[in-house]
């Protein structure tokens, strides 16, 4: 089992699991909406509003539970699913889960660095997934749910790598190779509207159950600090 590390505030390092991908699109009807999802469609934030703030990019298992997850962080305004770290143009989810392209399934994060900062992210990427896990994150296989760290210039780069390097000589992962990519940011494609906030809009989804919440629940444990009040 991982050990824990303080470092950069807090830190908490465990095993998770992502999400499930050959979801197909007729049982998204049987789900609840929630009343917080009503509210955020209701006042949704327009692209002038988001042009306001800073932006990150993150890829680590399904964009289900890695959305889910950094929506539920202080600070972070807007969490898109999308795909990003491939070189075909306008990739599909149905391409991307049965790994027809070389795009991972990620997220793009507004975040006013007034209330957290890149650094904060970071521990959030590395804390609420399993780097070491090559190409794997729980249930799901294949690159498309590998582990990667974006930067936008290099003091983005820096702080990425100087994390992992933390990570490594504080033996976090008991000797285990971090296997993260760090890549520079290039482009990133939105995925289908049915995929936006779906941990939120499908509560009773089986997958979303038994996987997708118990590995949100288990980031707030260790992350009660950095989480929204609305999220306690």
């Amino acid at each position: 089992m991982k050990r824990m590390l303080s470092t950069f505030s807090i830190l908490a390092v465990f095993l998770t699991t992502s999400c499930e991908s050959k979801v197909k699109k007729s049982t998204l009807t049987e789900n609840t909406v929630s009343t917080k999802e009503a509210v955020h469609e209701a006042h949704p934030l327009t692209p002038q509003e988001l042009s306001t703030y800073e932006t990150a990019y993150f890829a680590s298992g399904c964009f289900w539970c890695v959305e889910a997850i950094f929506e539920s962080v202080k600070g972070v305004k807007e969490v898109i699913s999308g795909y990003a770290g491939g070189s075909q143009e306008s990739p599909t989810y149905e391409a991307v889960s049965y790994g027809k392209t070389d795009h991972a399934e990620a997220v793009e994060v507004y975040y006013d660095p007034k209330e957290i900062s890149f650094t904060q992210l970071v521990q959030v990427f590395f804390g609420s997934h399993d780097p070491t896990s090559l190409n794997r994150q729980g249930p799901d296989r294949g690159p498309q749910y590998r582990s990667i760290a974006f930067y936008k210039n290099a003091k983005e780069k820096n702080i990425i790598e100087g994390y992992m390097k933390v990570l490594t000589d504080e033996n976090v992962y008991d000797g285990d190779p971090i296997t993260t990519e760090v890549v520079p940011y290039t482009i990133f494609y939105k995925a289908e509207d049915y995929h936006q906030d779906y941990e939120m809009k499908n509560p009773n989804n089986s997958y979303i159950r038994n996987v997708s919440i118990p590995r949100l629940n288990r980031f707030k444990e260790n992350f009660g600090d950095y989480l929204k009040e609305s999220a306690h």
